[in-house]
C-alpha cells in the first residue's frame, strides 16, 4: 500500500515525477519504480523527505506500509483496513478529477 500512497500524495499535490525526484533528490526512474511497487523500498531517510515536502509525519506515511495478514491483532486490522479505505477514496477523487466534463 505504501507505493500507492506515494504516488497519491503527489499526485494531489498536483507535483510531477519530474519534480518531485529532483526535491527528493532521486531519479525519476527511482521514483517511478517505488510508485509502482517494482520491489523497491523508500528508506527512513527518503521517507521524512516525503513528510517534509508534504508537511505530514513521517508516522502517517508509514501507516500506509502495513499489510493486510491474518494474523494481526484486531486493532492492526481496523487500522490497516482504514489506510486502505483512505487510498480508495484518493483513488477515486483522482480519477474523477482525470475524467474531463463535456463543452
Amino acid at each position: 500500500m505504501l507505493h500507492r500512497a506515494l504516488r497519491l500524495l503527489r499526485t494531489y499535490h498536483q507535483i510531477s515525477q519530474t519534480e518531485l525526484a529532483k526535491r527528493l533528490g532521486i531519479s525519476n526512474s527511482y521514483l517511478s519504480e517505488l510508485e509502482k511497487g517494482d520491489g523497491k523500498e523508500p528508506s527512513l531517510d527518503l521517507l521524512s523527505k516525503y513528510a517534509e515536502i508534504f508537511k505530514m509525519p513521517v508516522s502517517s506515511i508509514l501507516l500506509f506500509s502495513e499489510q493486510i495478514d491474518s494474523g494481526m491483532k484486531p486493532g492492526t486490522k481496523l487500522r490497516v483496513a482504514a489506510a486502505d479505505k483512505i487510498l480508495r477514496l484518493l483513488e477515486w477523487l483522482e480519477e474523477r478529477d482525470s475524467v474531463k466534463s463535456p463543452a
